[in-house]
């Protein structure tokens, strides 16, 4: 080890100077070791199982004994190695979220609710996002899987999860939230996409719309395909033809949902009303439609903050993130209690309609 006695260390920096660099260290400073136990009692002066009753909280030590002790463990920084601890009791440790977008508000009460189910568990919540990428997704995945995580909750972003096949088999428990994998059979959590966005798009034909434009995400993402797919079962129930240039999908990007808006609003059989298929298209044609010159209809997939305080107030198809976030991490934590004898189940939870306004007004004359 390094100390007081050794010479100063010499470099040179990017004009030839010569650069002293103290790199003295203490002697008795441990770098990159964390204090033991060990270190507890010999600091202490009592013995491990003394420390080990203080540290997790045991009787038999005495209130002077207890005040030592943990003094030393405050003094040296000690914590308390809840890896091994799990091992030694058999108790799940860790599980892993892996998201779409940490920044999409959809995702706020998802996650929340996950941690706070891992808590009652007695687990430590690790999330990341993928941004949309499969590969980001895979790598991140397995990351946390070789990090021994116990469980996984997953939001995918790709369409192929073979590549999980080697940890499902090797015990770690995986419940899919929002979209189903791909390729494997796993426990899968979703909302009911294509019965709201149905119900969303029905809601406008039944306020007169025959000219209803779709705005979506991404064509391969499931959530997307659900909801188109409502949309022109929707329009196909009420025996409405959709022309081509009513349905655009896409990134969310604003500047790309604003043109694919505006295409719509003014092409030569310009729509009335729009069903936007996420929080992110919907808010970008929120603010389209603000300064539009004739009153369009809008409902949106997903709610938004502050929808209630819009003029008028935004109609959207309502999905509980929360609650999809607790049935996914409850599922999680009894397969991890059950093991592989349970079959793998899929829950689809219902959405609901909201009107405020936004979806109500009827078509001009175009």
């Amino acid at each position: 080890m390094l100390n007081a006695t050794h010479p100063p260390r010499r470099r040179d920096d990017r004009t030839g100077h010569r650069i002293v660099t103290d790199i003295a260290r203490s002697a008795d400073t441990r770098y990159g070791n964390r204090p033991t136990m060990k270190d507890v009692a010999t600091r202490a002066g009592v013995g491990l199982k003394t420390v080990s009753r203080v540290v997790n909280g045991e009787p038999g030590v005495t209130p002077d004994t207890g005040r030592r002790v943990q003094e030393a463990i405050d003094a040296l920084g000690f914590r308390r190695n809840d890896s091994a601890r799990v091992l030694r009791k058999g108790r799940t440790s860790t599980v892993g979220l892996v998201l779409e977008d940490l920044a999409d508000p959809f995702y706020g009460p998802l996650s929340r609710a996950v941690e706070e189910v891992a808590r009652e568990h007695d687990a430590l919540l690790i999330n990341g996002s993928s941004a949309q990428d499969p590969a980001r997704e895979r790598d991140l995945a397995l990351s946390l899987c070789a990090r021994r995580v116990d469980g996984l909750l997953m939001i995918p972003a790709g369409q192929d999860h073979r590549y999980l096949e080697p940890e499902l088999k090797a015990g770690v428990a995986t419940v899919f939230v929002d979209r189903p994998a791909g390729g494997i059979e796993a426990d899968t959590v979703l909302s009911d996409n294509y019965g709201g966005a149905r119900a969303g798009v029905a809601h406008l034909i039944a306020h007169g719309h025959r000219r209803i434009g779709f705005i979506g995400d991404q064509p391969s993402i499931h959530t997307t395909e659900e909801r188109l797919r409502g949309y022109l079962a929707a329009m196909a129930d009420a025996g409405i033809p959709v022309a081509e240039p009513w349905t655009s999908l896409g990134p969310t990007a604003p500047e790309r949902v604003r043109v694919a808006a505006e295409a719509m609003l003014t092409g030569t059989e310009p729509v009335t009303a729009l069903f936007t298929g996420n929080n992110r298209v919907t808010v970008t044609v929120i603010r389209v439609l603000a300064g539009w010159r004739r009153p369009v209809a809008l409902v949106g997939f997903d709610d938004v903050e502050l929808a209630e305080l819009l003029t008028p107030g935004l109609t959207a198809v309502a999905q509980d993130a929360a609650r999809l976030g607790r049935i996914a991490a409850e599922r999680l934590f009894t397969r991890l209690a059950a093991g592989s004898a349970l079959p793998p189940e899929r829950v689809v939870l219902p959405t609901r309609l909201v009107a405020r306004g936004s979806g109500e007004i009827p078509p001009e004359p175009v």
